[in-house]
Parts: structure tokens; C-alpha cells; sequence
């Protein structure tokens, strides 16, 4: 018996030590008590990992949808895997979130501190007292430093540095791994059209992220979805062509299959698809195109034909206050039945709050609305105030919102588009119809120079999704 456990023991170092996956899939199943269900897509990641390992591939960039297991493996488990190799290694990793760095950092530090990786390398130890998330060392002075991509790194690098010896024995192909660079989604989906923050991490990378290695042979990993044709994946592949080996791994093959049917089956990302075909083209298929024509055409979206005696389920409103002078008070209606959103009247108007006040009060009452957001950003929490003194049945909501605009817009246009209805042009009022025509004039690339409507509805659409979330179930 002891015999066989020991002959298991040692199948399982050498399965360990020699694949990525086969690590993943064993550390998994001790740790979570299941299987770590495998797609062809896990295998052709592994064999990259593996290759930087050994040093064959320097810089590596791997697209894949969320949530098809890239962190497990090319996080959490490639850097446990890279310290039972050589507790020596050092790792950077970075994500868009510190909270998300520093969980997979924790993730990475309780498969080493396992009974299960103890009994197969029981000479790797955390150093006592390291006990920090965001840097932690092992008894051979390796470690991990996680934080976020647009973080401080200071008095840690990724890698061991360069000597003679060391850097003869790479260049010869010796399986020595001194640990790397990991990045894993450094930018937020709805961040992927805001200039601003693309252009913060893609210049982060030049200035910061890519000194921060002990060595010219530590590899650098990407691992991202596409969130747009200039993310910094697109940034690299321009302006350092064929210095990257790149995975792109899109959910529908081109065979026409998915890549993998555990996950999604052809029919579900077909759905996805028409749900928003950007989006998808973006985050499930790793090919992001340049935006183009309008966002809302007309030709589009729902209508209907007011009825006095059509009964909603209930009545909820969403205020965008006019922050500078050319912009207007944008203030629409959602009244719901199952999971149809109607939007019978809204108040559109570029007079001061002593003007627009009254008129939203006087339409929140004629609608029995029973809640309303009011954006607070700059003048918008005293808008609040004041709009809630001349009402006594709907409560007023101040909400702050950070987000960037156009993507917040952007990112709910295929729920705008599905379950809004608009009251037909044939019967708007003259106020609904200049709120109409800026809807429906927004533009896909975010170049309008107008957005109250379109961005006064996204609000809508997020109140509800918060307010009734089995509108969207």
C-alpha cells in the first residue's frame, strides 16, 4: 500500500513539473473538491505557458472571452507552478482592480500553503510573517507582488537577475525559470472606448510596467478579452510587430463549432451575438472593429400608441441634470409590463431648475411614478433636494455616477434596443420629439456632441436593472 502511495506521489511531481494543465487539474480537484473541466482552448494555452517556462516564448498575449478559465490557469495556477519549479521565481501581476490582483495573489498563496503541494514539495515554504496580499515572499526569497495596472510597483521586480551563468544557460535552453510579468485584464470592459483610460494603460506599460522585470529574458504575459481595436494588445501587436507570440482564441471557431460547448453552445452565442454584435465581435470573438454609423436608428427600436387604458406593473423615472449650459435636462419615464419597458413621456428642456423642476414634479405626479434618480454629479444632489420638496408620493434617489458616458450608453444599447418601447413619431409631443431625434442621432464611435437623451435612458435602464432585477432575469 505504501508502495503505491509513494509510485502515486511521484507520478504526480513529474505530471506536475512537466505541464501547466496537469498541474491546474490536480491542484484544482485538492483544493476545490471537482473536477477543472478542460476545453481544447485550456490545452492550447498550457502549451504557450509551458513554452515560457522554458523559455521559448519572451512575450506572450492571450485573447479569450471571460470566464472561460484563463485566471484559474494562467494566473493562479501557472505562478503556484512557477514557484514549485523554482521557489526562487518572482512574480509581478497586475489587473484593472487591486481588489482582483490581490485575490489572485491570496488564490496563489493557498495552493502553495496546501497540505496537497506541501506533500509533493515540502522544501517550498512561505517566509514567516509574510503574510501581506499585495507582496509576499517564499524561505528562497521568490515571491509575488500583485496590485493594480494603474498601481505603484516599487522594490520588486519580476524575474531573477541577470549573471553570466544564469543568462548563458537560457540562452542555450535550459529549463531555469526565474518567474515573470503577468498581466490579466488591465483595463475594465466599459472602459474600453473612454481614450482616456486606454491611452493611461497603454502609456503605463511603456513608462512603468515593462521596467519593472530584473532581466531581458523575463517573459511578459497578457490576458485579456479585446475590449477595443486600440486596447493595449492592439497597441503592442502595432507598434512591436512580431515581437509577441499572440493566442487569439474567439468562442466561434472557423469551423463554425464553439470553442467550447461547456461553456456556450453555438445557439447561445449566436444569441449573444444579436444581443449586441459589437460586444460580441469584441469580447467573444477577439476582433475588435472600428465603430461606425448611428447607435439608435430608428428603424431599430419599439414603438407604440399611447393607451389611457393600458395598466403598468409599475412607474419609475431617471432625471440627468444639465450640467453646462448647452446641454438639457433629460428626464424619461419607464413604465413596465413583464419585461417590456414603456417610455410614455419624459421632460426635455434646457430652462433652469426653477423652470424644469415644476415640470418634472408635475409629470413624476401624472404618471403615479413612485421613484426617481437623480444623476448627482456637480449640480445634481441639490436638484434632488429641491425636486423632493414638491413631491409627497415618489421618492427622489440622488446616485452618483463615475462610469465613463459614451460606454455606459454603449454597453446598454442592446437592452435599450430589446426591451424599450418610444412613443411613435406620430403622436410624440413636441418635447418628446427633440428627445427622440437626439436618441436616435447618437452615433456609434461616441463623436456626438450631444448625449443627454441617449445617456438619460442608459440611466433608466440601470435604475430599473436595480431597482427590478427580474425585468432583465
Amino acid at each position: 500500500m505504501l508502495s503505491n502511495e509513494l509510485s502515486d506521489l511521484h507520478a504526480a511531481i513529474i505530471g506536475c513539473n512537466e505541464s501547466t494543465l496537469f498541474f491546474t487539474r490536480y491542484f484544482f480537484k485538492q483544493l476545490q473538491h471537482r473536477k477543472y473541466v478542460i476545453g481544447e482552448h485550456h490545452r492550447i494555452i498550457s502549451d504557450a505557458l509551458d513554452k515560457v517556462i522554458k523559455g521559448e516564448i519572451k512575450r506572450l498575449i492571450i485573447n479569450i472571452a471571460p470566464r472561460y478559465g484563463k485566471t484559474e490557469l494562467a494566473v493562479k495556477n501557472f505562478i503556484a507552478h512557477g514557484l514549485s519549479i523554482n521557489p526562487a521565481a518572482r512574480f509581478i501581476h497586475l489587473s484593472y482592480s487591486d481588489d482582483l490582483a490581490l485575490d489572485n495573489s491570496e488564490a496563489v498563496k493557498e495552493i502553495v500553503k496546501d497540505e496537497s503541494f506541501q506533500l509533493l514539495y515540502p522544501h517550498i515554504k512561505i517566509k514567516q510573517g509574510s503574510d501581506s496580499k499585495k507582496k509576499w515572499y517564499t524561505t528562497e526569497n521568490g515571491g509575488v507582488y500583485a496590485t493594480s495596472a494603474a498601481g505603484q510597483v516599487t522594490g520588486f521586480g519580476a524575474g531573477q537577475v541577470d549573471d553570466e551563468e544564469s543568462e548563458s544557460f537560457i540562452n542555450e535552453g535550459s529549463e531555469i525559470f526565474g518567474g515573470a510579468l503577468i498581466i490579466d485584464d488591465p483595463i475594465k470592459p466599459e472602459d474600453g472606448d473612454s481614450d482616456v483610460a486606454r491611452d493611461r494603460i497603454n502609456q503605463r506599460y511603456d513608462s512603468t510596467i515593462k521596467n519593472r522585470v530584473n532581466s531581458r529574458n523575463t517573459p511578459i504575459i497578457i490576458i485579456m478579452q479585446r475590449v477595443h481595436e486600440n486596447d493595449i494588445c492592439g497597441y503592442l501587436m502595432e507598434k512591436d510587430p512580431g515581437e509577441w507570440t499572440v493566442l487569439s482564441l474567439p468562442c466561434i471557431k472557423q469551423d463554425g463549432t464553439p470553442l467550447w460547448e461547456f461553456k456556450h453552445t453555438i445557439e447561445e452565442l449566436n444569441k449573444l451575438k444579436k444581443d449586441n454584435e459589437v460586444v460580441f465581435e469584441r469580447q467573444y470573438m477577439q476582433d475588435p472593429k472600428p465603430l461606425k454609423g448611428l447607435m439608435f436608428p430608428a428603424s431599430e427600436l419599439r414603438y407604440f400608441i399611447p393607451d389611457p387604458l393600458r395598466k403598468f406593473e409599475s412607474s419609475i423615472a431617471y432625471a440627468d441634470i444639465a450640467d453646462e449650459g448647452e446641454d438639457n435636462l433629460s428626464a424619461p419615464i419607464g413604465k413596465i409590463i413583464g419585461q417590456d419597458i414603456y417610455i410614455p413621456d419624459v421632460v426635455f428642456a434646457r430652462e433652469n431648475s426653477e423652470t424644469t423642476i415644476p415640470m418634472v414634479a408635475k409629470m413624476l405626479i401624472a404618471n403615479d411614478v413612485r421613484y426617481i434618480r437623480v444623476e448627482s454629479n456637480s449640480m445634481g444632489a441639490m436638484y434632488a433636494r429641491e425636486l423632493q420638496k414638491e413631491l409627497k408620493a415618489c421618492k427622489v434617489l440622488p446616485a452618483f455616477s463615475g462610469s465613463n458616458k459614451f460606454t455606459r450608453i454603449f454597453n446598454d444599447s442592446h437592452l435599450i434596443k430589446k426591451h424599450c418601447l418610444f412613443v411613435h413619431p406620430d403622436h410624440q409631443t413636441p418635447q418628446y420629439k427633440v428627445f427622440f431625434k437626439e436618441l436616435t442621432s447618437y452615433l456609434n464611435n461616441g463623436k456626438s456632441k450631444k448625449d443627454d437623451a441617449p445617456d438619460s435612458v442608459s440611466g433608466l435602464i440601470m435604475f430599473i436593472r436595480s431597482m427590478l432585477p427580474n425585468v432583465f432575469k
